[in-house]
């Protein structure tokens, strides 16, 4: 996989008995990446635990920085379905704006606080470069990361373009002319938009990017006609593929997706770029390592309940469990990635 193809390091599904952290309450297993990544195994113990003896009286709390619907929100409120069994009653609560940073200037003063969770992503990531932002995840505590999610290329219904190819030699005579929506500046979708362009021997430089906060409004956009073609992830755009709303062009998996056999993806129709989301929780930074350690712990035993099995069934995500210093070093070595992609292809500077 190349750097712009944008696929996350240390993905896996597999478990396996291994090393552990801190006090070894988790058993960590090395993944088959270029990445030491690890995959976890749910501690055991009564419901809450050493959670419980974190949080004390506290609700667990857990901001999806962004408006409702989208894929931070959809996280949060499946972790809130799951966590259920795991520690009683959480919270989710929206602060939508610029790609995920207005709600990260906001948690960043709940410094000490690990009642206080948020869910973030790759692209916060890219919204901080494009933003330029004064803080970044480098601010908060890394816990685990979850998911991964693709994207999908998609058009009005009566759209006249009716693949890939069309598509991209309507990219080469005018990549102007043809518009793009998707989310937040320096988000996933925009850094998708120019590897799309790149792919073509384009200027990504000149490709025409309408941002949204959220993909109800990108949804609007492509079927008003403001826009050529939209991208989007997977689990916000299925629905309205199901209903015939829009017409799904490509994915961006380097195969196609089981959810979506009849649709091709972006390699296999001639154009190479593979694009993988992904998303996970951090805490704020200042809490001690006991608390980290057990929203850790509380986080991967979420992840093992049948509650969330069937969230990521339902979705389509990945599952993508990492935690730890592997997912500290994770995050460090995305947050240099996505700088550096979204220099090459225009998008900000390093």
């Amino acid at each position: 996989m190349t750097e712009t193809a944008m696929q996350p390091p240390g993905t896996s599904d597999g478990h396996a008995p291994g090393r552990s952290r801190r006090s070894g309450v988790i058993a960590l297993v090395a993944a088959v990446a270029a990445t030491a990544a690890v995959v976890l195994t749910a501690p055991a113990g009564n419901r809450g635990g050493a959670v419980q003896d974190v949080l004390g009286v506290e609700q667990l709390r857990i901001m999806a920085p962004a408006a409702p619907g989208g894929g931070w929100d959809q996280t949060s409120r499946e972790m809130q379905k799951a966590l259920r069994e795991v520690v009683g009653r959480t919270e989710v609560y929206n602060v939508a704006g610029a790609g995920g940073t207005i709600g990260l200037s906001q948690f960043l003063r709940h410094e000490g606080d690990p009642s206080e969770l948020m869910t973030t992503g790759l692209i916060m990531m890219g919204a901080v470069v494009a933003n330029g932002s004064p803080h970044s995840l480098t601010d908060t505590t890394p816990l685990v990361r979850l998911t991964t999610d693709y994207q999908v290329v998609v058009v009005a219904a009566d759209s006249p373009l009716a693949d890939v190819p069309a598509l991209a030699s309507a990219m080469q005579a005018d990549v102007a002319a043809v518009s793009i929506s998707g989310g937040s500046a320096g988000g996933v979708e925009q850094i998708m938009a120019g590897l799309l362009a790149q792919a073509v021997g384009a200027d990504p430089a000149r490709v025409s990017y309408v941002a949204h906060s959220g993909g109800g409004e990108a949804l609007t956009t492509v079927l008003s006609g403001r826009s050529t073609i939209g991208i989007f992830g997977l689990s916000e755009i299925e629905p309205q593929i199901e209903a015939g709303t829009v017409r799904a062009l490509a994915v961006s998996s380097a195969q196609r997706l089981p959810s979506l056999p009849d649709v091709p993806s972006l390699k296999e129709s001639g154009l190479d770029v593979v694009v993988e989301n992904w998303r996970g929780v951090v805490a704020p930074a200042g809490i001690s390592d006991q608390q980290e350690q057990a929203l850790e712990d509380m986080l991967v035993r979420m992840a093992h309940t049948d509650a969330w099995r069937e969230a990521l069934a339902k979705r389509g995500w990945g599952d993508a469990l990492l935690a730890g210093p592997e997912f500290e070093d994770f995050v460090k070595s995305e947050q240099e990635r996505v700088s550096r992609v979204l220099s090459q292809i225009g998008l900000g500077g390093k």
